[in-house]
């Protein structure tokens, strides 16, 4: 409902009411994008233009036409999983990307602690596509351990990303690493906000300073075994170099 989301672009502006819209968390909202593209968020590859028919394109433009104000003249929107890098410049090519990286362990220990994983299933039946036969081989030499095949998932995104991301204009795209944010803050959304043209402000920061961002990559050296960790880093090791992350 577009023109509902215009409404309550309007109510943030009002006193008292704003700040209750306001504590509301942000989210991916795939339904928005499932009703306007059906399939949109669990496809088993990276989508690309070439998924992106006319009929949805006109559709998607339409809605998110009305999402902005006269005010907040700047769609924000954000993504997991696949970076639908393809996809969404092919809707919005004067659009401005952050990848938000983060050290592959992290991210494949919580693969193993969310109840939405698949991985459980085997890669015949999770959403990540069928194992290229080098990715199958390692999964295999881990005796199939459902940690390395964690983090083999990390590897099949970020993989996608570093082939997705040559199709964007170099000045419409950033990379910037979790630990990074976490931190520096301000530093960091200073960075963005630069990227992103927009104007730095004494308001803009003092809500910054509000946070204290915690870096929770430790977790995953406590809550795996000894035998997780090492398959782990066994699987991770050259892509965490790639990524830029040393082990």
């Amino acid at each position: 409902r577009p023109e509902l989301n215009a409404y309550l672009m309007r109510a943030f502006d009002l006193p008292l009411v704003g700040d209750l819209f306001k504590r509301n968390d942000q989210a991916e909202c795939y339904s928005f994008w499932d009703h306007y593209n059906p399939g949109f968020s669990m496809p088993y590859r990276d989508l690309t233009a070439l998924d992106l028919s006319e009929k949805h394109k006109k559709a998607v433009l339409a809605a998110t036409s009305k999402l902005t104000s006269e005010k907040r003249n700047r769609l924000l929107i954000k993504i997991t999983g696949w970076s639908r890098l393809g996809f969404l410049y092919s809707l919005f090519s004067d659009a401005k990307f952050i990848h938000v990286k983060r050290d592959g362990r992290a991210v494949s220990s919580s693969f193993l602690n969310v109840p939405w994983w698949l991985g459980w299933r085997g890669p015949e039946n999770w959403r990540w596509g069928p194992l290229k036969s080098d990715h199958a081989s390692e999964w295999n030499r881990f005796d199939q351990s459902f940690t390395a095949l964690a983090g083999i998932q990390w590897k099949i995104l970020m993989d996608a990303i570093e082939e997705s991301k040559k199709l964007i204009p170099e000045d419409q795209f950033m990379e910037l690493k979790y630990e990074d944010l976490c931190e520096h803050p301000k530093e960091i959304f200073q960075q963005v906000m630069e990227f992103s043209e927009l104007d730095w402000s004494q308001e803009f920061e003092k809500n910054i300073n509000k946070y204290q961002l915690k870096n929770t990559n430790y977790k995953w050296e406590k809550e795996l075994s000894q035998r997780q960790r090492d398959d782990l880093e066994g699987v991770l090791n050259g892509a965490m170099k790639k990524y830029g992350y040393g082990i």
